[in-house]
């Protein structure tokens, strides 16, 4: 059985400005694959950095609308869910769950985001 990492203070609000990410090292965060810690919008997200489509950071891509697009072939990726919102990609990100903690922002690479996407 494997057992889910320790959750991991990784920023402290102020540090992402509004529409970037902060990468979380994967040998960091114990998931071995990079993390991006999103702000959009007033929210934190998290969703594994590297897209699904073809080896590209998505914490360099644009951040709109509560969804990351791909530097590189333009896919979109939902922050909430992590669903693949157009082609190229075809597969979701896998999602880890933040929180904050007055103002210390916590993740728990992982744990799935409790997040519920709006229709």
């Amino acid at each position: 059985m494997t057992s889910t990492p320790d959750p991991i203070r990784v920023a402290t609000i102020g540090d992402i400005d509004e529409g970037a990410a902060l990468v979380v090292d994967g040998d960091v965060n114990g998931t071995g694959e990079d993390i991006a810690v999103f702000l959009s919008e007033g929210r934190y997200y998290a969703i594994n950095d590297i897209c699904t489509h073809q080896y590209a950071s998505l914490a360099e891509g644009w951040v709109e609308d509560g969804a990351v697009e791909c530097p590189v072939h333009s896919s979109r990726f939902s922050l909430c869910s992590g669903r693949a919102l157009n082609l190229p990609a075809t597969q979701p990100e896998p999602t880890h769950r933040v929180e904050l903690r007055g103002e210390e922002i916590w993740l728990y690479p992982g744990v799935p985001s409790d997040c519920v996407e709006e229709d």
